[in-house]
């Protein structure tokens, strides 16, 4: 299911913090926000999954208004995982993944043989399905964000809105994440502060800076040594990854931030 953020702004406080956003996810396509802290990449997402009001402009789900559906049947399209993630449920993993099967019942209505099929098999796919008893306030952090993914996957929706999903997650899990994440095709927003990871992940990148989209593309279109310098402060090379081909970057961590900005600056106005 295609996505497109047209015109977007959203103000708090009398302060705007995202202004004249477009960007689109066309049907199963992984798409990322990249971009320093601050630049509106939450922002972003969260009108996507409602938690926000735009001040203007609109989220269009398949064509149509995202703030025109009854809650119930945006939430069978659009399942998230939000930075902010509770922590101090006293329910159980299943339990907790069961919830996701919520925008499908009647009020006050248990689960069903398929709900408990679909909250298993979701559990297996994020490698906690022997977790299933356990209390979610007794995981780790990674185990409480592979649970809350699994609820999110128990939703069975056309569009997954993942907001850091890596964080917390060991090596491991963040390749079998991303992994699983390029194996389902599934039409799929997602925020990265790892660009290698958004490199070897997304089919395409829009990058924001200040509120504003600045560079859309595929990885390696966007992925440059002058767009890193300019947009995140740092110097890099881009090279091709040895084993699967996609842009690897390689950050020269000896060099300070500003320095690298001038002299990424300095080079590219070189190159002109």
């Amino acid at each position: 299911m295609r996505i497109d953020i047209e015109d977007l702004q959203v103000s708090y406080a009398g302060r705007t913090v995202v202004s004249g956003v477009h960007l689109m996810a066309a049907d199963g396509e992984t798409v990322g926000l990249v971009g320093p802290n601050g630049s509106g990449k939450s922002t972003v997402l969260r009108t996507v999954y409602r938690h926000l009001r735009p001040t203007a402009g609109r989220v269009l789900l398949a064509g149509s208004d995202i703030r025109e559906l009854a809650p119930d049947r945006a939430a069978r399209h659009v399942a998230a995982l939000p930075q902010e993630r509770g922590s101090d449920f006293e329910l159980t993993v299943r339990e907790v993944v069961a919830m996701g099967r919520t925008p499908y019942k009647r009020a006050f209505a248990g689960d069903d043989r398929a709900d408990r099929e679909i909250v298993l098999r979701s559990l297996a796919q994020v490698g906690m399905d022997g977790q299933a008893g356990r209390r979610f306030s007794a995981l780790s952090g990674g185990e409480r964000q592979r649970v809350l993914l699994a609820r999110a996957f128990a939703q069975q929706p056309d569009v997954l809105v993942l907001d850091e999903p890596t964080n917390h997650l060991d090596i491991r899990h963040q390749v079998e994440l991303l992994t699983l994440l390029r194996d389902i095709r599934r039409t799929t927003l997602i925020a990265l502060h790892d660009l290698n990871a958004a490199a070897s992940l997304c089919d395409r990148l829009h990058v924001l800076a200040g509120g504003a989209v600045v560079a859309s593309g595929t990885p390696r279109e966007v992925l440059t040594p002058e767009l890193l310098s300019e947009v995140f402060g740092v110097r890099a090379a881009v090279t091709d990854h040895p084993l699967t081909g996609d842009p690897l970057i390689a950050f020269d961590h000896r060099a300070p931030a500003a320095e690298a900005g001038d002299r990424g600056q300095r080079e590219a106005v070189a190159s002109k």
